[in-house]
């Protein structure tokens, strides 16, 4: 594996994560742990079932290390099986539900697992790979020849923590890169990246009267950043299997809760609830937003009327490059993504890899005390995303351009495989997306590269209009372009119903381009 070295924090961790929640539920028997629809575990019956599954997974032959699979929708079973592995010794491989079942094939291949945990909605995305692995099936919410019920096997085990020795090097989790075509990319994180990360736990609030709500899939990182801190504080994690706007802002009043991770398509989503100013939302305290920058002024709404203070994170999976907006703090800063956060070194970098000027835009390239191992077993890869500076030490390339301001705040213009050359030009499609949403017929707005005899490639337009609007695409257009350079006007505009996003509501920017690609000829 091509070594990455992560920046060494001020307070080194040592304690793992593992450790951490056990005391939190030695802590606090009585509080309760983890929330599920009409099921509600307190701290002691969340830890005896951890132990259980911990116990489950040793009688069969689990070993330190082990990569064990799991594909399910968030459940109170999801919860006690991330833990459960963990507590076993191995390593927690969650797969996304939106993964294609050739992607999924992949993945399997890829991690190895001994073990997959299946729930039922997803048996089809899986059943022609069952055959070609010889992986041991547990059902977590069915019963079927072939497969072990998970209910019953756990029942069955012992719910005596096993204490099984966890090292900071051990691998703590594998997440898979969206795999909607290719071969997926398994982001391999340590015990160590994750201790790191419990420095959230104090400054975000985790303490034992928290209640998070997480409507998010437990196979992001976006989620396992906000349910880990949750855990080690001794908090409430409250979990929504699937996200329903209004059915969250009721779940908010209901519960009294406390702090929210959400993604930029849910926050717009919520704001436009046509009831929701009628919600008692005085509980929160905080809410975060990550995997994808949220919009300058659905910020300006969030903090205007949803209680609580809003923060951004700005990063990857993969680590390093991490800033922090602080927008109760910073409200003339909505249109960054914040500075970079405690440990964290950002140099932005030109195509030859050489610094850029301050102020100038470049390719993001972070190190910091959080960073992954590397792509699980893909040593070639890895060397692939890492840039070495003057002094030699490693840091992570995002993939994404952005530039400084004067005070040192992060503006993010694309990623770099979004960017658009047209005649030699850069386009960045984010500058274009700003305008058409700007626009008071558009209600979402993707700017991608196609196809042109002419420039190469040129700027398109799809949106998604506001239901109250009477402008033609054609005249978006023309509102569009009169507010942009020669250089950087679309060619079009064509309305959709909706854009494509993934589960944590990133557009789906490669699914858009493919038949404008796959229509030019080689």
């Amino acid at each position: 594996m091509a070594t990455i070295k992560p920046a060494t924090p001020e307070n080194r961790p040592t304690v793992t994560v593992v450790q951490l929640v056990r005391e939190a539920a030695r802590k606090h028997p009585e509080a309760e742990a983890v929330v599920c629809g009409d099921t509600r575990l307190n701290w002691a019956e969340f830890d005896a079932r951890v132990n259980r599954v911990a116990n489950m997974l040793l009688e069969r032959g689990l070993k330190r290390g082990d990569n064990i699979a799991i594909l399910s929708p968030n459940s109170i079973p999801f919860a006690e099986l991330f833990m459960g592995i963990l507590r076993a010794g191995g390593c927690v491989t969650p797969l996304s539900t939106m993964a294609s079942p050739d992607a999924l094939e992949k993945m399997l291949t890829d991690c190895g697992a001994p073990i997959l945990f299946l729930a039922e909605q997803y048996r089809d995305l899986v059943a022609s790979s069952l055959d070609a692995h010889p992986v041991r099936r547990i059902a977590i919410d069915f019963a079927a020849e072939g497969f072990e019920t998970y209910d019953d096997i756990t029942a069955a085990a012992p719910d005596t923590d096993p204490m099984i020795p966890v090292e900071m090097s051990d691998a703590f989790n594998i997440i898979y890169s969206s795999g909607t075509t290719g071969t997926p990319k398994g982001i391999l994180h340590s015990h160590w990246m994750r201790a790191v990360q419990m420095e959230r736990v104090s400054i975000n609030g985790y303490d034992q009267n928290a209640r998070t709500l997480l409507s998010t899939p437990l196979y992001s990182n976006t989620t396992i950043v906000a349910f880990l801190p949750t855990l080690v504080g001794g908090a409430t994690v409250h979990l929504m299997p699937k996200f329903d706007a209004r059915g969250l802002l009721q779940i908010v009043e209901r519960e009294k809760i406390t702090h929210a991770m959400l993604v930029p398509v849910q926050y717009k989503r919520i704001m436009d609830v046509p009831d929701f100013d009628s919600f008692d939302l005085s509980s929160m305290q905080l809410k975060l937003s990550t995997s994808a920058p949220l919009r300058a002024d659905v910020k300006a709404d969030v903090l205007a009327r949803f209680p609580g203070n809003l923060v951004e994170y700005y990063g990857l999976t993969e680590g390093g490059a991490t800033t922090v907006l602080d927008t109760g703090a910073h409200p003339d800063k909505l249109h960054t993504v914040g500075q970079p956060g405690p440990g964290v070194t950002i140099k932005l970098i030109d195509g030859d890899g050489n610094e850029v000027p301050h102020g100038q835009i470049g390719e993001i390239c972070g190190r910091g005390t959080a960073m992954m191992d590397g792509y699980y077993g893909r040593e070639d890869l890895t060397r692939d995303y890492l840039w070495t500076d003057a002094t030699g030490e490693i840091y992570f390339r995002s993939g994404d351009m952005g530039s400084f301001d004067d005070d040192g705040f992060l503006v993010l213009s694309d990623r770099k495989k979004d960017m658009i050359i047209s005649g030699g030009l850069n386009i960045y499609a984010n500058d274009l997306e700003l305008v058409l949403l700007a626009d008071p017929d558009v209600a979402d707005a993707a700017v991608i590269g196609v196809p042109s005899e002419a420039w190469g490639e040129t700027p398109l337009g799809l949106i998604v209009r506001k239901d109250s609007a009477t402008a033609t695409a054609d005249e978006i257009c023309a509102r569009a372009n009169a507010k942009l350079g020669k250089s950087h006007r679309l060619s079009a505009v064509e309305i959709r119903d909706v854009l494509p996003r993934s589960s944590i509501g990133k557009i789906l920017k490669k699914d858009l381009r493919a038949p404008y690609w796959e229509k030019t000829p080689a």
